[in-house]
């Protein structure tokens, strides 16, 4: 690749992967990449608008780095660049609000998501929470020494097929 790297001349899954790699560790934004990738939707729409950047010097694996250009979002709507159901923007509302705190009316948020956009919003902020982290001591009676036994999130992602 000659010149600057674009997101546009990686496959999806390398553009996932970039996106992840460069959010680990900061479970909201993590949140927001797996929100945007487990719609379905979203991250085709950013890449092909050039809404997400490339960074090639990334980590010890060598792959790229990436992440979503949350600021120019809503001029990227305005011109039509990017287009969604009202639950897809909704989803992509949620997301640059974890990522990038940018306000979100949770009344409208909430009132506007299908079942399947809902799964995915409460996921998102389970995992923004850092639910899959959470665990629990046990302390057994028998003197034995204490143990952290994993609870998982609260609510997963879904499976993709």
């Amino acid at each position: 690749m000659i010149g600057e790297p674009r997101a546009i001349d990686l496959d999806l899954l390398d553009v996932e992967s970039a996106l992840l790699r460069a959010a680990v560790g900061d479970y909201a934004v993590e949140a927001a990449v797996l929100l945007l990738a487990n719609s379905g939707h979203w991250l085709p729409q950013l890449q092909s608008a050039g809404l997400i950047a490339i960074a090639l010097d990334g980590d010890a694996d060598g792959g790229p780095w990436a992440a979503v250009q949350w600021a120019d979002l809503d001029g990227a709507l305005r011109r039509g660049a990017i287009s969604g159901t009202g639950g897809q923007l909704r989803l992509l509302r949620a997301a640059a609000g974890l990522a990038d705190g940018q306000p979100v009316d949770l009344a409208d948020l909430t009132a506007g998501v299908d079942r399947s956009e809902l799964t995915l919003l409460l996921a998102a902020l389970a995992h923004a929470a850092g639910s899959h982290e959470h665990a629990e001591v046990v302390r057994p009676d028998d003197g034995v020494d204490d143990a952290r036994v994993a609870l998982g999130p609260v609510i997963g992602w879904p499976v993709r097929e």
